[in-house]
C-alpha cells in the first residue's frame, strides 16, 4: 500500500512511495506528530541518482521487519536533497560535526524540535565494513530515547549550538589583497597531480569552477595556469569519466586516472564542464576541446531536456539493478559489432581493448592513444582514422541504444537549469550555433513561466507542478544565466529580468552581518537559517550572489553592489588561498572583482554589415573580464547604463570600449575595437 510519498512529485521520494516504511515528506504534519507522540524523528536524505541510496532502500526500507520497527518507534521523514538544499545543508553540517564525514544517503535521528542527536550515512543490513547494522542503530537509538533522555537532550543541544554558530558567519571583510590571484595560483600549482591530472587522490572530482579560474588566469598571460587547465581537460576527455560513446560526463572518477566513474550523470556537472571546454577552445583553438563541449551539450539536449524546454536533473548510475551496466562492455560484445576487420583493429588500438577488460573484467571506453599514434600503428592516413572512429562510435551508440536505459530524474531544478542556460547561451554566442542559442532562449522562457507561482520564484518543477520557494542559489544562478543570455541575444527584457533578480536577492536574502542567507525571508523557519559559503559540486549561493552583484554593477554602474561583493570576497580571501579547490566559484568572482573589467557597447542598425562585423569580432575571443551590450541607435530607457548616450560615429554602427565607465573614442571598425580591447 502506498505511503504518503505517493502524492509527491520528486522522483526520489516517489521511489520510496511503496516502501512499508510510513514515510512523511518534510513538513508541519510530521513534526507535529512527533511532538504529540513524543517520538524521535528518523530523517533520511538522498537523491534519485544516488547508488548507495538505492542499496540502503532495498536492504532496509523494503524490509517489513525493519519498517515495522521504524513505524512503531519513529516518525520517518524522507527528503530529496536536490529539492531541499537548505535541509540538506543544515543536517549535513550535523553529520560532519558528529562523525567527521558526510555523504548520501544521510541518516539522522532528531528530537521532535528538529535537533540531531545521532547521525551517519549508509548503514548495512548486517554489521560489516566496521559499521553496525541499521537494526542495531535503530535499537540503540530507541534505547537511548527511552532510557537516557538527558544525554539525548545534552547531545542535541550541543550539536544545535554548533550549527547556530556556523550559520552566523559574517561576510563583511577587509580590502582584497592585491597579490591574492598569485597566491591562489601558487597553491593550485603546488597541489596539482601532473601524473594523472586533478587535485588529490581517488575519488577524483572534475573541479570545473577551478578550471574556469585557471583559464581566466591564462587570459592574463599566466602560462602555468594554462598548462594546468589544458592538462586536466585533456586527461578527463580521454574517457572513462567522460562518456566517449554518447557524450557527457559522469559524476566523478573512483580511481586516480579518470578511468572508472561513478556512473550517474548530473546536469550541473555537464553544464559547468561544457562551459570550461568551450572557454578552453576559445583560448587554445584546439578543436578537441570544442568537440567535447559540443558532444556534452548535444548529450544534454538529446537525453536531459523536457519537450517544453526545462532540463532534467540526472541519469541514474544503475540499470537492471547494476551500477554502470548501461555503459560497460565485454570484449565479445564489442568484437561482434564489426564486419570490417580494420575497423576492429582501429578500435582495439584507439581504446586499448583487451579481452580481460580494464574494469572488473569489463571495458570502460578510454582513448588510449592519439589519432596520430593510431595512424603509425595501423598504417592508414589520419583522415581515414578519424572517419573510422566516427563510424565505430555510431555502431556503439546504436548497439547501446538497444539496452535498458538508466532511470531519469526528470524534475527541473532552477539553479541547475541556470547553469545549463549559461552554457548553451555562451556556446550559441561563441560558436555561432543558433540551435544552442534557441535551446537557451526556450529554457529561459520555460523557467520564467513555469517556475513562477503566485509571484514567487520556485525551486523545482515536475509534471506541471512547481514546488518549494526558490533559494539564494536559484535567484543568483538565474541572474548570471540571464546576463549571459542577454550578451548572446540582446533582447532588453533579459537585462531587466536579471536586474529584478538582483533586487530580489537584496530584499529577501540579506544578512545584516554581510552576505546572504540561503533561504528566503518568507520561508518557514528551520532549526537554523543556513548560510553556506563553500562551493561543492555546485556553486554556493553566496559565491553566485557575489558574482551576480559584480556583473550587475558593471552593466549599470551600481558601485554599492560592487562594494558589497568586494566585502564578501574580503571575508573569505584567506580560505581561498588555503583551500582554493573548495571555493572555486569564489575564485571566479575574485578574478572579476580584481579586474580590470571592460565594457563594450555596440550601437547601430543590426541590418548594417558593420554592426555584424563588430558583433562577430567580439565573439571570436574569450574575455572573462569583459561585458558586452548591443542596441539599436536609441536604446530603451531601462537598458544598461553602458548603452545610454551612445550616438553613432559617422552614421555607422559604432563600438564604445570602456573601463570603469571611462570610454575611449568610439570606433566603426572591428580592428580598431579589438585594438582598444588589447
Amino acid at each position: 500500500m502506498p505511503n504518503r510519498l505517493s502524492v509527491e512529485t520528486s522522483p526520489y521520494l516517489l521511489q520510496h512511495a511503496e516502501n512499508p516504511v510510513d514515510w512523511y515528506p518534510w513538513g508541519a504534519e510530521a513534526i507535529e506528530k512527533a511532538r504529540q507522540e513524543d517520538k524521535p524523528i528518523f530523517l533520511s536524505i538522498g537523491y534519485a541518482a544516488c547508488h548507495w541510496c538505492h542499496v540502503m532502500a532495498h536492504e532496509s526500507f523494503e524490509d517489513p521487519k525493519i519498517a515495522g520497527l521504524m513505524n512503531e518507534h519513529f516518525i520517518n521523514i524522507k527528503v530529496d536533497r536536490e529539492e531541499r538544499p537548505d535541509i540538506d545543508s543544515i543536517y549535513m553540517g550535523a553529520v560532519v560535526a558528529m562523525t567527521g564525514q558526510g555523504g548520501w544517503p544521510m541518516s539522522l535521528f532528531l528530537t521532535p524540535n528538529g535537533k540531531p542527536f545521532y547521525a551517519g550515512t549508509y548503514f548495512p543490513p548486517v554489521p560489516r565494513y566496521g559499521m553496525p547494522s541499521f537494526r542495531q542503530v535503530l535499537e540503540g537509538t530507541i534505547g537511548a530515547w527511552n532510557g537516557d533522555r538527558g544525554q539525548v537532550d545534552d547531545i542535541s543541544q550541543k550539536v544545535s549550538d554548533h550549527l547556530q554558530q556556523a550559520s552566523r558567519l559574517a561576510l563583511k571583510g577587509e580590502i582584497i589583497q592585491k597579490d591574492l590571484l598569485q597566491k591562489v595560483n601558487q597553491t593550485l600549482n603546488r597541489e596539482y597531480d601532473w601524473q594523472n591530472g586533478g587535485w588529490g587522490g581517488a575519488p577524483k572530482f572534475p573541479q570545473p569552477m577551478v578550471i574556469e579560474f585557471l583559464l581566466a588566469q591564462a587570459t592574463r598571460g599566466d602560462e602555468i595556469a594554462l598548462n594546468v587547465a589544458v592538462d586536466i581537460l585533456t586527461k578527463m576527455a580521454r574517457g572513462g569519466m567522460y562518456d566517449l560513446v554518447g557524450g557527457g560526463f559522469h559524476r566523478y572518477s573512483t580511481d586516480s586516472r579518470w578511468l572508472v566513474p561513478h556512473f550517474e550523470k548530473m546536469l550541473y556537472d555537464n553544464a559547468q564542464l561544457a562551459l570550461a571546454y568551450l572557454h578552453a577552445y576559445l583560448i587554445t583553438r584546439e578543436d578537441r576541446f570544442r568537440q567535447v563541449c559540443e558532444e556534452t551539450l548535444d548529450f544534454v539536449r538529446r537525453e536531459m531536456i523536457h519537450p517544453d524546454g526545462g532540463f532534467f536533473s540526472s541519469l541514474d548510475a544503475d540499470s537492471e539493478g547494476e551500477e554502470g551496466k548501461f555503459y560497460t562492455w565485454s570484449y565479445k560484445q564489442i568484437e561482434e559489432l564489426f564486419t570490417d576487420s580494420l575497423d576492429f583493429q582501429v578500435a582495439k588500438i584507439a581504446f586499448g581493448l583487451n579481452p580481460s577488460g580494464n574494469f572488473e573484467g569489463k571495458i570502460v571506453f578510454q582513448k588510449a592513444v592519439s589519432d596520430d599514434e593510431i595512424t603509425k600503428i595501423a598504417g592508414i592516413p589520419v583522415d581515414e582514422v578519424r572517419i573510422r572512429l566516427k563510424k565505430i562510435k555510431e555502431l556503439l551508440i546504436v548497439r547501446r541504444g538497444e539496452r535498458i536505459r538508466p532511470g531519469t530524474d526528470d524534475k527541473v531544478l532552477l539553479s541547475w537549469n541556470a547553469l545549463a542556460l549559461r552554457a548553451f547561451a555562451e556556446a550559441g554566442r561563441y560558436l555561432a550555433r543558433q540551435e544552442y542559442l534557441e535551446v537557451a532562449i526556450r529554457n529561459a522562457e520555460f523557467l520564467l513561466s513555469e517556475l513562477f507561482l503566485d509571484g514567487k520564484l520556485m525551486r523545482a518543477w515536475r509534471g506541471g507542478k512547481a514546488r518549494q520557494q526558490a533559494f539564494l542559489e536559484d535567484h543568483a544562478a538565474l541572474a548570471i544565466g540571464i546576463f549571459s543570455l542577454y550578451q548572446a541575444d540582446p533582447n532588453p527584457k533579459w537585462f531587466q529580468i536579471a536586474q529584478e533578480l538582483i533586487n530580489q536577492i537584496r530584499q529577501n536574502f540579506q544578512d545584516p552581518a554581510g552576505g546572504f542567507f540561503d533561504t528566503h525571508a518568507a520561508q518557514d523557519p528551520l532549526l537554523v537559517r543556513p548560510k553556506d559559503i563553500q562551493d561543492n559540486a555546485t556553486p554556493s549561493g553566496n559565491s553566485l550572489a557575489a558574482l551576480a552583484l559584480i556583473l550587475s554593477s558593471e552593466f549599470s554602474g551600481g558601485m554599492e553592489l560592487r562594494k558589497q561583493a568586494e566585502e564578501m570576497l574580503g571575508a573569505v580571501q584567506n580560505v581561498l588561498v588555503q583551500y582554493p579547490a573548495a571555493f572555486g566559484n569564489w575564485l571566479n568572482a575574485l578574478d572579476l572583482a580584481i579586474g580590470p573589467v571592460q565594457q563594450v557597447a555596440v550601437v547601430g542598425d543590426p541590418a548594417d554589415p558593420g554592426y555584424d562585423h563588430l558583433v562577430q569580432a567580439l565573439n571570436q575571443t574569450y574575455r572573462p573580464r569583459c561585458i558586452v551590450a548591443f542596441s539599436r541607435v536609441t536604446p530603451e530607457a531601462n537598458a544598461p547604463l553602458i548603452l545610454q548616450n551612445r550616438p553613432l560615429r559617422n552614421g555607422h554602427a559604432t563600438a564604445y570600449v570602456c573601463q570603469e565607465f571611462v570610454c575611449l573614442l568610439p570606433v566603426n571598425s572591428s580592428d580598431e575595437m579589438i585594438s582598444q580591447l588589447k
